[in-house]
């Protein structure tokens, strides 16, 4: 999938496949690394493990992506 965060295009691809409103989790691949995503309170969903040299608000971004895709 692809998504423009900051003025630029980044392409992601979704590992997890079946993703319903059920599911709690969902792997995705960025740049050749994997994050996982997990769903917090309100239904957004954040990433775990996330280091200071990653770029948390595109990740954030993704996983609403993601939320609008699904419509989780």
């Amino acid at each position: 999938m692809r998504i423009n965060f900051d003025e630029r295009d980044y392409t992601y691809m979704i590992i997890t496949k079946g993703i319903t409103k059920e599911t709690s989790s969902i792997l995705i691949n960025l740049n050749g690394m994997e994050y996982e995503l997990v769903r917090i309170e309100k239904g957004d969903w954040e990433a775990v493990d996330v280091t200071v040299s990653d770029n948390s608000g595109l990740i954030k971004a993704i996983g609403r992506n993601i939320k609008l895709r699904y419509r989780l």
